[in-house]
């Protein structure tokens, strides 16, 4: 960051807006501005990347889900030693979503209360949870996923962000052009495994990259990790460096940007995104329970002064632009690819969160994938005893007067601020099942139990039911702007084509009827197979063919 960048933008003290200095008037409140008196800010840090999948969780002392650990005195002393001179330790990594702890404009904010941050890279997800419950810490940032699995002491205070396509699971077309799909994807798996050879999976380890493997993992029918040989790494342009080594026997690769936005141009097909998930990946900032019993204002400061340089960013989005192209060295193009992939949290949309039941349902999604993949033992029993929305209402306030001040001259900022996302709000209803039949498939939703109908009808069973119920949850983490819903229906081999053809068609329309009435803004396509595609390996006339599938199609843009 350039050290004159800081004489570019002049602070109005009645809304907050970062004006051109040249402006004799607030662009948003019309207040006026004297230049000799009004302090100017540094560079607005607000920063998005690629994506650092960090650690935590919390701790109780009274919650056995947690596991206790003992301070050594000394480090109870270098804990309150450091705080006692004002300054605050925060745990995380280079990843661009937390370059506003790494500003020098948050950090000379905070000075103004007597704080200094002192910011520090822990790339091991358990030591950056370890010092936090030893005190080497004060605070830390880390993806929900983490949190859960390391459950550090301490509670979430702030959300940072969350990934809306700047990490993605690509496959390795270039080597397999054949891949277009998991339906594809399983075939070769298959085709290997009889030559007694394993693909393989390459993406950093201990990052979303890995965590959105998982997701791959749980959520689909048709993609199993352990047929893999997995390929750790330390980065994802190691991972794109290792994708393009030819025979390299890597069918796929999960990488972020800007390897994203290079393998698409490439010609590698995307399979799946998280602006395909993109609640799947979300960034929190945990306070040390120590810290949040010995000296809460602290917290207060950090949070009110961290939404202040994030709200006033959103205003504004060339600043962020700029300042993730310098804290990550890339290039605009690079950058822009990056602030396009991540979306940040306002104060007003982190209370709304935290206050509803939206942070709750991705507690409780989240602790789901990491509960089937093994990750965690148990589910958390007390969500909410997880975070806390105090220290975040003095922000929230502020902008929330800010948004009343500007929705009428300026709708679409107010919308910003709120953290409306304008591409979320996009309706698909204009998408017609010709479109929906001929999207490009991703793969089979995994049912869990069996979309069960009486004998020789299309009336679902309540065992039925029941799985479409836990299906219509699973159905509810993808996009509905990106993914549409196919439902096929298939029979055995036994009486007449044209009945079964009926059959099948009519218990694909019973599922997608079922599953509408489940609040799902999806395009859904009804499909009536017949028997025309048994299992393999399947008897044609076994009752085994007789089943329902989900299958995720991405819509074209």
């Amino acid at each position: 960051m350039s050290d004159n960048f800081h004489d570019e933008y002049v602070e109005c003290p009645k809304c907050e807006h970062q004006n051109p200095l040249n402006l004799s008037k607030c662009e948003i409140c019309g207040y006026k501005l004297k230049k000799d008196s009004v302090s100017t800010i540094a560079f607005l840090g607000v920063s998005l990347a690629l994506i650092g999948i960090l650690g935590g969780g919390y701790f109780s002392i009274k919650d056995q889900f947690f596991t206790d650990k003992t301070v050594a005195d000394s480090t109870v002393t270098e804990d309150v030693n450091r705080r006692a001179s004002g300054k605050i330790k925060v745990l995380g990594d280079t990843f661009s979503g937390y370059s506003t702890l790494r500003s020098t404009a948050l950090q000379e904010a905070l000075k103004k209360s007597g704080i200094t941050l002192q910011y520090a890279d822990e790339f091991d997800q358990a030591q950056r949870a370890k010092a936090l419950n030893q005190g080497q810490a004060d605070l830390m940032v880390t993806t929900l996923d983490q949190f859960l699995q390391h459950k550090p002491q301490g509670k979430i205070v702030a959300l940072i962000d969350r990934t809306v396509g700047a990490d993605a699971i690509v496959l390795n077309t270039s080597e397999y052009p054949q891949l277009k799909s998991l339906i594809d994807l399983e075939k070769l798996v298959k085709q290997k495994q009889s030559q007694g050879q394993r693909l393989k999976i390459v993406f950093a380890g201990d990052t979303p990259s890995e965590f959105l493997a998982t997701v791959l993992d749980t959520k689909f029918d048709n993609f199993d990790l352990a047929d893999f040989e997995v390929v750790r790494v330390n980065d994802a342009s190691e991972a794109w460096q290792q994708m393009q080594a030819p025979q390299s026997n890597i069918a796929l690769a999960v990488l972020w940007e800007p390897f994203v936005t290079a393998a698409s141009k490439q010609g590698n097909t995307i399979l799946l995104s998280s602006a395909d998930a993109p609640k799947v990946i979300v960034d929190v900032a945990i306070a040390s329970e120590s810290l949040l019993q010995s000296n809460p204002q602290i917290v207060q400061e950090f949070v009110e002064n961290y939404y202040r340089r994030i709200d006033s960013s959103i205003q504004n989005q060339a600043i962020l632009t700029r300042q993730i192209a310098e804290d990550g060295n890339l290039n605009d193009s690079e950058a822009t690819a990056v602030v396009e992939g991540i979306q940040f949290f306002t104060s007003v949309e982190a209370q709304d969160w935290m206050t509803s039941t939206s942070l709750d349902k991705r507690i409780g999604a989240i602790a789901g994938i990491l509960a089937l993949s093994g990750r965690i033992d148990e589910i958390p029993p007390d969500f909410q005893a997880l975070y806390t929305a105090d220290f975040i209402k003095s922000a929230a306030t502020k902008t929330n007067k800010l948004i009343e001040m500007v929705s009428l001259d300026n709708p679409e900022l107010a919308k910003r601020l709120k953290g409306t996302s304008v591409a979320a709000s996009n309706s698909n209803a204009k998408v017609s099942e010709a479109q929906v039949k001929k999207g490009a498939d991703i793969g089979n939703v995994a049912v869990r139990g069996e979309v069960k109908f009486a004998t020789g009808s299309a009336q679902l069973t309540e065992e039925g039911k029941r799985t479409l119920d836990k299906l219509a949850a699973d159905i509810g983490e993808f996009n509905p702007t990106t993914i549409a819903i196919k439902v096929q229906g298939h029979t055995s081999k036994t009486g007449a084509a044209n009945f079964n053809q009926k059959l099948s068609q009519n218990r694909a329309s019973v599922v997608v009827s079922y599953l509408k009435q489940k609040q799902l803004s999806h395009k859904f396509l009804a499909e009536g197979l017949g028997f025309s595609q048994p299992l393999p390996g399947i008897d044609p006339s076994s009752t085994l063919n007789q089943r329902t599938v989900i299958r995720l199609v991405r819509l074209s843009s």
